[in-house]
Protein backbone atom coordinates (compact mmCIF):
# COMPACT_ATOMS: atom_id res chain seq x y z
CA UNK A 1 0.00 0.00 0.00
CA UNK A 2 2.89 2.41 1.08
CA UNK A 3 4.30 1.68 -3.00
CA UNK A 4 1.21 2.33 -4.26
CA UNK A 5 0.90 5.60 -2.51
CA UNK A 6 4.59 6.77 -3.77
CA UNK A 7 3.51 5.39 -6.49
CA UNK A 8 0.77 7.90 -6.90
CA UNK A 9 2.57 10.91 -5.72
CA UNK A 10 5.36 10.59 -7.78
CA UNK A 11 2.83 10.27 -10.77
CA UNK A 12 1.09 13.28 -9.70
CA UNK A 13 4.31 15.25 -9.25
CA UNK A 14 5.26 13.95 -13.00
CA UNK A 15 1.93 15.02 -14.12
CA UNK A 16 2.09 18.50 -12.60
CA UNK A 17 5.71 19.05 -14.08
CA UNK A 18 4.45 18.10 -17.31
CA UNK A 19 1.52 20.72 -17.79
CA UNK A 20 3.71 23.34 -15.75
CA UNK A 21 6.65 22.73 -18.30
CA UNK A 22 5.14 24.64 -21.23
CA UNK A 23 3.59 27.18 -18.86
CA UNK A 24 7.25 27.67 -17.52
CA UNK A 25 8.68 28.24 -21.18
CA UNK A 26 5.82 31.20 -21.60
CA UNK A 27 7.68 33.09 -18.44
CA UNK A 28 11.17 32.91 -20.79
CA UNK A 29 9.17 35.80 -22.97
CA UNK A 30 10.23 36.59 -26.79
CA UNK A 31 14.00 36.77 -28.29
CA UNK A 32 14.12 39.99 -30.14
CA UNK A 33 17.12 40.14 -33.10
CA UNK A 34 17.16 43.71 -33.41
CA UNK A 35 19.21 45.68 -36.08
CA UNK A 36 17.69 48.87 -34.70
CA UNK A 37 19.20 51.30 -32.16
CA UNK A 38 20.14 49.09 -28.70
CA UNK A 39 18.83 52.51 -26.57
CA UNK A 40 15.45 52.30 -28.98
CA UNK A 41 14.96 48.85 -28.65
CA UNK A 42 15.68 48.70 -24.68
CA UNK A 43 13.71 51.63 -24.49
CA UNK A 44 10.44 49.61 -26.32
CA UNK A 45 11.74 46.53 -24.67
CA UNK A 46 11.21 48.02 -20.94
CA UNK A 47 7.74 49.54 -22.04
CA UNK A 48 6.26 46.85 -23.10
CA UNK A 49 7.34 44.83 -20.11
CA UNK A 50 6.69 47.06 -17.92
CA UNK A 51 2.97 47.03 -19.48
CA UNK A 52 2.25 43.24 -20.02
CA UNK A 53 5.03 41.30 -17.44
CA UNK A 54 6.04 39.67 -21.06
CA UNK A 55 9.80 39.34 -20.51
CA UNK A 56 11.79 40.30 -23.52
CA UNK A 57 15.30 39.28 -24.59
CA UNK A 58 17.29 41.24 -26.83
CA UNK A 59 20.05 40.29 -28.60
CA UNK A 60 21.83 43.42 -31.14
CA UNK A 61 23.55 43.19 -34.09
CA UNK A 62 23.24 44.16 -37.67
CA UNK A 63 20.59 44.50 -40.48
CA UNK A 64 22.44 42.17 -43.12
CA UNK A 65 24.12 39.78 -40.76
CA UNK A 66 20.92 39.39 -38.52
CA UNK A 67 18.77 38.74 -42.33
CA UNK A 68 21.49 36.66 -43.34
CA UNK A 69 21.54 34.61 -40.08
CA UNK A 70 17.37 33.82 -40.03
CA UNK A 71 17.50 32.96 -43.39
CA UNK A 72 20.78 30.55 -42.43
CA UNK A 73 18.77 29.43 -39.18
CA UNK A 74 15.63 28.72 -40.87
CA UNK A 75 13.08 27.30 -38.53
CA UNK A 76 15.11 26.66 -36.01
CA UNK A 77 15.79 30.31 -35.31
CA UNK A 78 15.56 30.74 -31.22
CA UNK A 79 13.98 34.26 -32.82
CA UNK A 80 10.62 35.51 -31.85
CA UNK A 81 10.51 38.91 -34.16
CA UNK A 82 12.97 40.56 -36.30
CA UNK A 83 13.61 44.78 -35.97
CA UNK A 84 15.71 46.45 -38.41
CA UNK A 85 16.75 49.54 -39.56
CA UNK A 86 16.17 49.23 -43.31
CA UNK A 87 13.60 47.61 -45.12
CA UNK A 88 15.78 45.43 -47.54
CA UNK A 89 16.87 43.09 -44.56
CA UNK A 90 13.16 42.74 -43.79
CA UNK A 91 12.33 41.76 -47.85
CA UNK A 92 15.25 39.07 -47.71
CA UNK A 93 13.58 37.22 -44.75
CA UNK A 94 10.06 37.64 -46.22
CA UNK A 95 11.01 36.42 -49.80
CA UNK A 96 12.65 32.89 -47.97
CA UNK A 97 9.25 32.53 -46.46
CA UNK A 98 10.00 33.12 -42.86
CA UNK A 99 8.06 35.26 -41.63
CA UNK A 100 4.40 34.92 -39.70
CA UNK A 101 1.47 37.24 -40.96
CA UNK A 102 1.51 40.31 -38.96
CA UNK A 103 -2.03 40.83 -36.98
CA UNK A 104 -4.21 42.70 -38.52
CA UNK A 105 -4.82 44.85 -36.09
CA UNK A 106 -1.18 45.79 -35.95
CA UNK A 107 -1.43 46.54 -39.66
CA UNK A 108 -4.06 48.81 -38.43
CA UNK A 109 -1.96 50.87 -36.81
CA UNK A 110 0.49 52.06 -39.59
CA UNK A 111 -0.34 53.44 -42.93
CA UNK A 112 0.24 51.49 -45.76
CA UNK A 113 3.20 53.43 -47.26
CA UNK A 114 4.90 51.90 -44.20
CA UNK A 115 4.33 48.00 -44.38
CA UNK A 116 4.34 45.37 -46.80
CA UNK A 117 1.73 44.57 -49.30
CA UNK A 118 2.19 41.13 -48.18
CA UNK A 119 1.73 41.73 -44.66
CA UNK A 120 4.09 40.05 -43.31
CA UNK A 121 6.27 42.80 -42.25
CA UNK A 122 5.13 46.56 -40.81
CA UNK A 123 6.75 49.94 -40.35
CA UNK A 124 8.45 50.64 -37.49
CA UNK A 125 9.83 53.91 -37.69
CA UNK A 126 11.71 55.88 -40.40
CA UNK A 127 15.03 57.73 -41.83
CA UNK A 128 14.90 60.40 -44.40
CA UNK A 129 17.93 60.78 -46.70
CA UNK A 130 19.86 64.15 -46.73
CA UNK A 131 23.13 65.63 -47.62
CA UNK A 132 25.30 67.01 -44.49
CA UNK A 133 27.60 69.51 -45.83
CA UNK A 134 29.56 71.80 -43.86
CA UNK A 135 28.11 75.85 -44.00
CA UNK A 136 31.92 77.50 -43.62
CA UNK A 137 32.80 75.72 -47.02
CA UNK A 138 29.33 75.52 -48.80
CA UNK A 139 26.04 78.17 -49.11
CA UNK A 140 22.48 77.04 -50.01
CA UNK A 141 23.29 78.47 -53.96
CA UNK A 142 26.32 75.77 -54.02
CA UNK A 143 24.52 72.86 -52.90
CA UNK A 144 23.37 69.39 -55.28
CA UNK A 145 19.73 69.81 -56.92
CA UNK A 146 19.78 66.27 -56.89
CA UNK A 147 21.39 63.43 -55.30
CA UNK A 148 22.74 61.99 -58.50
CA UNK A 149 24.09 65.40 -59.61
CA UNK A 150 27.44 63.98 -57.16
CA UNK A 151 28.37 62.10 -60.40
CA UNK A 152 29.27 65.25 -62.04
CA UNK A 153 33.03 65.77 -62.17
CA UNK A 154 32.63 69.00 -60.08
CA UNK A 155 31.86 66.44 -57.27
CA UNK A 156 35.51 65.30 -57.32
CA UNK A 157 37.08 64.77 -54.26
CA UNK A 158 34.38 66.70 -52.24
CA UNK A 159 31.68 64.42 -50.94
CA UNK A 160 31.75 61.30 -48.93
CA UNK A 161 29.76 58.33 -47.83
CA UNK A 162 30.05 54.93 -45.78
CA UNK A 163 28.91 52.32 -48.98
CA UNK A 164 29.69 49.51 -46.36
CA UNK A 165 26.72 50.23 -44.34
CA UNK A 166 23.37 48.83 -44.74
CA UNK A 167 22.01 52.59 -44.51
CA UNK A 168 24.17 53.84 -47.72
CA UNK A 169 22.97 50.47 -49.34
CA UNK A 170 19.19 51.05 -48.68
CA UNK A 171 19.72 54.29 -50.89
CA UNK A 172 21.40 52.42 -53.56
CA UNK A 173 18.20 50.14 -53.47
CA UNK A 174 16.18 52.82 -53.61
CA UNK A 175 18.33 54.78 -56.64
CA UNK A 176 18.08 51.37 -58.40
CA UNK A 177 14.12 51.02 -58.27
CA UNK A 178 13.40 53.96 -59.08
CA UNK A 179 15.89 54.97 -61.79
CA UNK A 180 17.06 51.24 -63.35
CA UNK A 181 19.83 49.42 -63.28
CA UNK A 182 21.59 51.02 -65.81
CA UNK A 183 21.11 54.49 -64.40
CA UNK A 184 22.40 53.00 -60.99
CA UNK A 185 25.68 51.31 -62.20
CA UNK A 186 26.50 54.24 -64.20
CA UNK A 187 25.94 56.37 -61.06
CA UNK A 188 28.27 54.43 -58.71
CA UNK A 189 30.92 53.94 -61.22
CA UNK A 190 31.11 57.79 -61.17
CA UNK A 191 30.73 58.08 -57.22
CA UNK A 192 33.96 55.63 -57.10
CA UNK A 193 35.69 58.42 -59.04
CA UNK A 194 34.31 61.19 -57.18
CA UNK A 195 33.67 60.16 -53.19
CA UNK A 196 35.91 59.72 -50.44
CA UNK A 197 35.00 56.32 -48.29
CA UNK A 198 34.58 56.57 -44.62
CA UNK A 199 33.34 54.06 -42.15
CA UNK A 200 29.86 54.78 -40.32
CA UNK A 201 27.77 57.66 -40.80
CA UNK A 202 28.70 59.45 -37.58
CA UNK A 203 32.03 59.15 -38.89
CA UNK A 204 30.95 61.10 -42.23
CA UNK A 205 29.42 63.80 -40.23
CA UNK A 206 32.64 64.31 -38.20
CA UNK A 207 35.15 63.96 -41.22
CA UNK A 208 32.42 66.93 -42.72
CA UNK A 209 32.20 68.69 -39.65
CA UNK A 210 35.66 69.20 -39.34
CA UNK A 211 36.24 70.39 -43.03
CA UNK A 212 38.03 66.74 -44.59
CA UNK A 213 35.13 67.20 -47.22
CA UNK A 214 32.46 69.64 -48.32
CA UNK A 215 29.51 67.18 -47.61
CA UNK A 216 28.26 63.64 -47.03
CA UNK A 217 25.12 61.67 -47.46
CA UNK A 218 23.73 60.02 -44.36
CA UNK A 219 20.59 59.72 -42.50
CA UNK A 220 18.96 62.77 -40.62
CA UNK A 221 18.72 61.68 -37.24
CA UNK A 222 22.60 61.52 -36.69
CA UNK A 223 23.08 65.40 -36.76
CA UNK A 224 20.11 65.46 -34.49
CA UNK A 225 21.20 62.94 -31.77
CA UNK A 226 24.52 64.83 -31.75
CA UNK A 227 22.81 68.51 -31.52
CA UNK A 228 20.98 67.17 -28.96
CA UNK A 229 24.11 66.21 -26.57
CA UNK A 230 27.12 68.28 -26.84
CA UNK A 231 26.93 69.54 -30.63
CA UNK A 232 30.67 68.81 -30.83
CA UNK A 233 30.38 66.89 -34.29
CA UNK A 234 27.97 68.91 -36.23
CA UNK A 235 28.60 72.70 -35.35
CA UNK A 236 29.21 73.38 -38.48
CA UNK A 237 27.40 71.13 -40.29
CA UNK A 238 23.45 72.17 -42.01
CA UNK A 239 21.40 69.43 -43.49
CA UNK A 240 20.38 69.38 -47.33
CA UNK A 241 17.36 67.76 -48.10
CA UNK A 242 16.69 66.95 -51.76
CA UNK A 243 13.11 67.11 -52.20
CA UNK A 244 11.36 67.04 -55.07
CA UNK A 245 10.80 62.95 -55.07
CA UNK A 246 14.26 63.06 -55.76
CA UNK A 247 16.26 59.75 -55.05
CA UNK A 248 18.26 61.38 -52.56
CA UNK A 249 14.97 62.32 -50.64
CA UNK A 250 14.35 58.70 -50.08
CA UNK A 251 12.51 57.52 -46.71
CA UNK A 252 13.82 53.98 -45.48
CA UNK A 253 11.84 52.18 -43.36
CA UNK A 254 12.66 50.43 -40.43
CA UNK A 255 10.24 47.29 -39.83
CA UNK A 256 9.47 44.45 -37.93
CA UNK A 257 8.15 41.40 -38.47
CA UNK A 258 7.19 38.08 -36.76
CA UNK A 259 9.24 35.14 -37.62
CA UNK A 260 6.45 32.10 -38.53
CA UNK A 261 8.87 29.44 -36.51
CA UNK A 262 8.39 31.89 -33.40
CA UNK A 263 7.69 29.82 -30.22
CA UNK A 264 5.59 32.54 -28.52
CA UNK A 265 3.65 34.40 -31.03
CA UNK A 266 0.96 35.54 -29.07
CA UNK A 267 3.51 36.99 -27.19
CA UNK A 268 5.52 38.68 -30.45
CA UNK A 269 2.90 39.51 -32.10
CA UNK A 270 1.63 41.83 -29.06
CA UNK A 271 5.24 43.42 -28.88
CA UNK A 272 5.04 44.38 -32.55
CA UNK A 273 1.29 45.70 -31.49
CA UNK A 274 2.89 47.88 -28.94
CA UNK A 275 5.91 48.81 -30.41
CA UNK A 276 3.57 50.53 -33.71
CA UNK A 277 1.06 51.58 -31.41
CA UNK A 278 0.95 54.79 -28.70
CA UNK A 279 3.27 53.30 -26.49
CA UNK A 280 6.18 52.52 -29.03
CA UNK A 281 5.65 55.66 -31.10
CA UNK A 282 5.46 57.97 -27.96
CA UNK A 283 9.30 56.79 -27.10
CA UNK A 284 10.02 57.96 -30.76
CA UNK A 285 8.70 61.50 -30.39
CA UNK A 286 10.60 61.97 -26.60
CA UNK A 287 13.36 59.74 -27.14
CA UNK A 288 16.81 60.03 -28.28
CA UNK A 289 16.65 58.56 -31.40
CA UNK A 290 15.02 61.38 -33.46
CA UNK A 291 13.62 58.76 -36.03
CA UNK A 292 10.14 59.73 -37.42
CA UNK A 293 7.27 57.96 -35.88
CA UNK A 294 5.14 55.88 -37.98
CA UNK A 295 2.10 55.17 -36.69
CA UNK A 296 -1.20 56.45 -37.69
CA UNK A 297 -1.99 59.77 -35.69
CA UNK A 298 1.84 59.73 -34.16
CA UNK A 299 4.08 62.54 -34.03
CA UNK A 300 7.68 62.52 -34.44
CA UNK A 301 10.02 64.83 -32.20
CA UNK A 302 9.28 68.21 -32.99
CA UNK A 303 12.73 69.34 -34.02
CA UNK A 304 12.46 67.20 -37.27
CA UNK A 305 11.17 68.15 -40.18
CA UNK A 306 7.64 66.97 -40.96
CA UNK A 307 7.70 63.31 -42.36
CA UNK A 308 5.17 64.71 -45.25
CA UNK A 309 7.03 67.91 -45.76
CA UNK A 310 10.10 65.75 -47.12
CA UNK A 311 8.74 64.93 -50.88
CA UNK A 312 9.84 61.29 -50.40
CA UNK A 313 9.59 59.54 -53.67
CA UNK A 314 7.51 56.46 -53.93
CA UNK A 315 9.37 53.22 -53.48
CA UNK A 316 8.18 49.73 -52.41
CA UNK A 317 10.39 49.13 -49.70
CA UNK A 318 8.92 45.46 -50.10
CA UNK A 319 11.23 44.96 -53.66
CA UNK A 320 14.58 46.48 -52.52
CA UNK A 321 16.91 44.13 -53.93
CA UNK A 322 19.84 44.28 -51.58
CA UNK A 323 22.35 41.12 -53.08
CA UNK A 324 21.38 43.25 -56.65
CA UNK A 325 22.86 46.43 -54.67
CA UNK A 326 25.48 44.77 -53.43
CA UNK A 327 26.27 43.07 -56.70
CA UNK A 328 26.60 46.53 -58.41
CA UNK A 329 28.48 48.00 -55.77
CA UNK A 330 30.79 45.60 -55.81
CA UNK A 331 31.48 45.77 -59.65
CA UNK A 332 31.85 49.64 -59.26
CA UNK A 333 34.73 48.97 -56.45
CA UNK A 334 32.67 49.78 -54.00
CA UNK A 335 32.56 47.38 -51.82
Amino acid sequence: MKYALSTLVGATALAISLIAGPAMAEDDGIIVYNAQHENLTKAWAEGFTKETGIKVTVRNGGDSDFSNQIVAEGAASPADVFLTENSPAMALVESAGLFAPVDADTLAQVPNDYQAASGKWVGVAARSTVFAYNKTKLTADQLPKSMLDLADPSWKGRWAASPSGADFQAIVSALLQLKGEAATADWLKAMKANFTAYKGNSTVMKAVNAGEIEGGVIYHYYYFGDQAKTGENSKNVELHYFKNQDPGAFVSISGGGVLASSKHPKDAQAFLKWVTGKGGQEILKTGDSFEYAVGKGAESNPKLVPLADLQAPKVDATTLNSKKVTDLMTAAGLL
